[in-house]
């Protein structure tokens, strides 16, 4: 869990922290594992939970376990939407051309980078799950390298950032999870990239020249 500076609001902080960890437990929590996760006694973790109840921020279940709650849902709807909404069908015709997971991932600042939308083959008989919202360092997996690859050489970068910045696209392999392929391309004049997740690759390039299409016709929408 990150660490509270002076100029933060301590008690705000704690909050925040609590529905990061529900965000990592989607089966839920205990009043009592909260509180050890976020550091705090059981009873301020009480008030902190009875506040989010509040403002359905999360929600207990008949077993007393606390998990997310529906009023996340109308915060997260405006975030991104005009990007989310122009990325929907340009994944979903990704998906269906590879039969592989797709993904939009945002740059969401000098370290990480950010899940924004996934979108899985409907009809694969195996496919790759990630989580919307998940976070990863920039320099790991396809997603980030292709937006390092993006900028301008830097002094001691990967050599698949390089490799990247030559072909167009990233590709990675068991970074963000284990066994997965990621490939990648940044979109156009974008902090965003749209790639794939997928067990096997066995055009490479193909696949690579196809997420670069989709990356440049979703870059062409946001114009």
């Amino acid at each position: 869990m990150s660490e509270v500076d002076s100029g933060m609001s301590k008690t705000l902080h704690n909050g925040l922290q609590i529905l990061e960890l529900l965000v990592a437990h989607p089966q839920g929590m205990t009043l009592t594992e909260i509180a050890e996760g976020v550091g705090v006694h059981r009873t301020v973790a009480h008030r902190l939970v009875r506040t989010l109840e509040a403002h359905r921020l999360c929600r207990r279940d008949r077993f007393k376990r606390i998990s997310l709650g529906t009023g996340l849902v109308r915060l997260a709807e405006p975030v991104e939407q005009d990007l989310r909404t122009l990325a929907r069908p340009v994944l979903e015709e990704l998906t269906d051309l590879t039969q592989a997971t797709a993904h939009l991932v945002v740059r969401e600042n000098a370290d990480e980078v950010r899940m924004l939308m996934i979108v899985e083959p409907r009809q694969a008989r195996m496919h790759v799950s990630f989580q919307p919202g998940q976070v990863d360092p920039i320099d790991r997996g396809s997603a980030g390298l292709a937006l390092l690859a993006a900028a301008p050489p830097a002094p001691g970068e990967r050599e698949e950032v390089s490799l990247a910045r030559k072909r167009g696209f990233a590709v990675s392999y068991g970074e963000i999870a284990p066994s997965v392929i990621g490939i990648s391309a940044v979109v156009p004049g974008r902090e965003v990239s749209i790639g794939l997740s997928l067990f096997s690759a066995p055009d490479e390039e193909s696949l690579g020249r196809t997420v670069v299409d989709a990356a440049q016709r979703l870059g062409s929408l946001l114009r």
